[in-house]
């Protein structure tokens, strides 16, 4: 176990297993996390799982609404003086008189190879933007949004078959095992920050309702993209019939593929597991999974029970 005094800052399952193996093999003196949220149609207050894993542990929590202006967290982070705050997809930006308290200053645990994909949805955006790999960087926190010099990065994949759950779970453990490397390097002064080239900059912001919906001028790439990267959750929707209508599990169609259709948004095919919809430069999208406003997700076998002819009919609009 570690002499430092560790804080750690964090909300979703993504900083789970950083905090976990912060907490085995350093110890952690306070976790700081977002407010408790009301969730699902009951609306129940459910607390984030960071939270969860450390009142677990004994460690002490506070959950201030805006950590910039919250006295309470300044004070007890002056009090308890940490050697180093890390952070781990907190939520919120941290001010800089927080950042200034530390010996080894704050760090961040980010999910992506930084400047690329600043922001919160830094894994929804480098499966929606069709990047090949992505990865960690562990850099030093700054007052303006990841942009602090680097200290470590590490690759991963992105393969065909990952979604926004698998990816976010390789970063989530390829996090966990960067950070163990590096904070003994930090500790001991044994690191070479990298400054960023800001020109090299892009952003990740937060997905917004209207990023949701599938534009089917767009490519069939580009629509596969989106399903996977918004699976499990949100989820890539459209419209049928002026119903929402989710798109969940889809492929590419790599053949020719004749039609005689043009009107981007047609089911141009149907079989007994699938529907098949042109989308833009005469590219065609198969779809195995999908879910009807008001039920469960399906397999399109399950939905085409009905016997209903869908060929013709076009994908898109709220009010047809």
């Amino acid at each position: 176990m570690n002499d430092k005094k560790i804080v750690f800052m964090g909300t979703p399952k993504f900083a789970v297993p950083v905090l976990e193996m912060l907490i085995e093999n350093y110890g952690v003196d306070l976790v700081i996390t977002q407010p408790d949220k009301k969730v699902g149609r009951k609306k129940v207050l459910t607390p984030p799982p960071i939270k969860v894993v450390a009142l677990e542990k004994n460690i002490k929590v506070l959950q201030p609404e805006k950590i910039s202006t919250d006295e309470e967290t300044y004070n007890t982070l002056k009090e308890l003086n940490p050697d180093i705050i890390i952070t781990a997809a907190y939520g919120q930006l941290v001010p800089e008189k927080i950042l200034e308290i530390p010996e080894h200053k704050c760090i961040n645990v980010h999910g992506s190879l930084l400047p690329k994909l600043r922001g919160g949805a830094p894994i929804q955006y480098s499966i929606l933007e069709d990047h090949g790999k992505t990865g960690i960087t562990i850099m030093y926190m700054v007052k303006k949004l990841d942009a602090g010099d680097m200290i470590s990065k590490v690759e991963v994949d992105i393969l065909d078959s990952d979604n926004y759950e698998t990816l976010h779970d390789k970063l989530s453990i390829a996090g966990r095992d960067l950070l163990n490397e590096t904070l003994p390097k930090i500790f001991s002064g044994d690191i070479s920050p990298e400054k960023q080239d800001d020109e090299e900059a892009t952003f990740a912001r937060n997905i917004l309702r209207e990023d949701e919906k599938i534009d089917w001028n767009t490519s069939a790439r580009d629509v596969f993209n989106k399903v996977r990267a918004l699976d499990p959750t949100p989820g890539a929707f459209t419209y049928l019939e002026g119903n929402v209508l989710k798109i969940w599990s889809t492929e590419e169609v790599k053949q020719d593929f004749e039609s005689n259709f043009d009107k981007v948004g047609t089911i141009i095919k149907q079989d007994k597991k699938s529907i098949y919809i042109l989308c833009g430069k005469n590219t065609v999208l198969k779809v195995n999974e999908l879910q009807v406003s008001g039920k469960k997700r399906m397999p399109v076998v399950n939905f085409l029970s009905n016997k209903k002819d869908y060929v013709g009919t076009v994908l898109g609009e709220e009010n047809e």
